[in-house]
């Protein structure tokens, strides 16, 4: 097991950033670590790293506890925190060699990761002369350098354009073959085209935990219905096999049904019993951002 995390709180203070949170990552995996603004996101990505302790519970990273056995998990991840720190006026390669010295790693690893991580066409200029993308290459490129078992990646494609966003995810999928990824992000496609598996935290607790292919294949849909004026949402909660109903805006409502059966004669048949006039129908399969949408907004 890569990661182990059995019961995990931390306090700011009065406030709990992290309530008893528990999750395992199996080696080789890529999870997403998703959640809004403020759920506890980089704290858990910080005491797996060993930048913060815990005020209860405990973690495991490669079987290492990150309270007893700090320099063992360093040594065990790699991390690329949000704000990626960089020694702008440094070169490329003088930067890669200042923290190979720190990790006692051979000059013959620092022409590994710079290949790696695609930083050959760059790697003769300063820092401060790259591009957001290519400074998340020089991020990454530094955090494989002691060739850890884990990446532990906060944020890793923020302010990148559509480009750097394709290079930077293919680039940790190809890490993520022989490496376990724990990284977080706001980006939900990002989760789809990299991640096999969601794990989505909320005010500090963990409130789903799926396989990207069991979301894939679940039974449920999102019916869209405009009606001529407004409804109750308990009223529309009537309907068979309903899971909720969210009034998006004016007389429109999206309702997810529990099942994969085409929800919209039921919809029609049930506002034509009501006396509702329906101005739009359509059906959309329920997403990843739909399931994000629903669990943090409660």
């Amino acid at each position: 097991m890569s990661i182990e995390v059995e019961g995990i709180s931390k306090l700011y203070g009065s406030q709990k950033a992290l309530n008893h949170i528990s999750f395992k990552v199996n080696k080789p995996e890529i999870v997403g670590f998703l959640g809004p603004n403020g759920a506890g996101k980089s704290t858990m990505m910080k005491i797996l790293t060993t930048y913060l302790q815990a005020n209860e519970g405990n973690a495991k990273v490669n079987g290492f506890d990150v309270s007893l056995n700090k320099q063992q998990v360093q040594q065990s991840v790699g991390y690329l925190p949000e704000h990626n720190p960089l020694y702008l006026d440094m070169y490329i390669k003088e930067y890669l060699a200042f923290n190979a010295n720190i990790y006692n790693v051979s000059k013959q690893r620092i022409e590994e990761v710079i290949e790696i991580t695609g930083l050959t066409p760059e790697s003769h200029k300063k820092i401060g002369q790259l591009s957001k993308g290519y400074r998340q290459r020089v991020g990454l490129a530094n955090a494989l350098l002691h060739d850890p078992d884990v990446l532990i990646l906060d944020e890793p494609t923020t302010g990148l354009d559509p480009n750097q966003l394709i290079d930077i995810r293919n680039l940790i999928k190809a890490i993520g073959k022989t490496k376990t990824v724990f990284l977080s992000t706001h980006i939900m496609q990002e989760v789809e085209a990299i991640c096999e598996r969601v794990i989505i935290i909320n005010k500090g607790e963990i409130v789903a935990d799926k396989k990207l292919k069991d979301l894939r294949d679940e039974k449920e849909q999102i019916v869209i219905v405009e009606f001529d004026y407004r409804v109750e949402d308990a009223f529309l909660l009537k309907l068979p096999k309903v899971k909720s109903v969210i009034n998006t805006h004016d007389f429109v409502y999206e309702i997810a049904f529990k099942t994969s059966e085409d929800m919209r004669s039921y919809v029609f048949d049930f506002a034509h019993d009501n006396k509702l006039k329906i101005l739009q129908l359509n059906q959309k399969n329920a997403s990843l951002e739909s399931l994000f949408r629903d669990l943090t907004t409660k």
